[in-house]
């Protein structure tokens, strides 16, 4: 999966002109949580964001009125305030590398960028849809948990057999490396579980669970 396949494409866009109250409007219509800013030519040179906002505006101690703490933000530009240090990605990045870049530094968004020019954005919470889509939590039918005992080759060729031999159909396999050990999440748009958990149990695999969704 690709950061292309779940970015935002063509995402709002302000200059570094725009007055941080005009910014701060357009989050709150729109629900965006933080937008690039670029240049006239459409590159990136920033990123301004609700934490940056509230990171610069006056605190709750401050004498100001609200009046006059709108006042200030009406007259300040974006680029006084912006992010200027961007961490970006091209949208044919690997969707791991930019959830390993977002964890790495920190941040909660990514401009995708192709030739100088932003051409979409992608979020942790985009990245939070791509999780649950590869391990097919929505998809309706039944869920397996299968422990390996030895990795070995073949091993999944072998498993997913199993379930062809009885004419169940695969959606989604995953496979965890965790404190118990290699597990294979199975997930199938059959709901007879029955049928499977015998299945594999007679084939001397060590099912962990087996249930049905909806």
């Amino acid at each position: 999966m690709y950061v292309k396949d779940t970015m935002t494409i063509d995402p709002f866009c302000i200059n570094k002109d725009t007055k941080v109250s005009h910014a701060l409007d357009i989050m709150n219509q729109n629900e965006f949580h933080r937008l690039p800013v670029v240049d006239n030519n459409g590159k990136l040179i920033g990123l301004i964001t609700e934490g940056t906002i509230t990171e610069s505006s006056p605190s709750k101690a401050t004498s100001l009125s609200i009046h006059e703490i709108n006042y200030l933000l009406s007259k300040t530009p974006v680029e006084d305030i912006m992010i200027k240090n961007v961490k970006a990605i091209e949208p044919n990045a690997l969707l791991e590398e930019a959830a390993t870049l977002m964890r790495t530094h920190q941040i909660g968004c990514l401009p995708v960028v192709e030739n100088d020019k932003v051409v979409g954005i992608i979020t942790d919470n985009d990245i939070f849809d791509a999780f649950i889509n590869l391990l097919g939590y929505n998809v309706s039918g039944s869920r397996y948990v299968i422990n390996i005992k030895q990795d070995s080759c073949g091993v999944i060729t072998n498993m997913t057999k199993c379930f062809a031999d009885n004419q169940v159909n695969i959606t989604n396999v995953s496979v965890y490396h965790g404190p118990r050990g290699i597990e294979v999440i199975i997930i199938t748009t059959d709901k007879n579980v029955e049928l499977m958990k015998k299945a594999l149990t007679d084939a001397g695999y060590d099912l962990i669970s087996a249930e049905t969704r909806n």
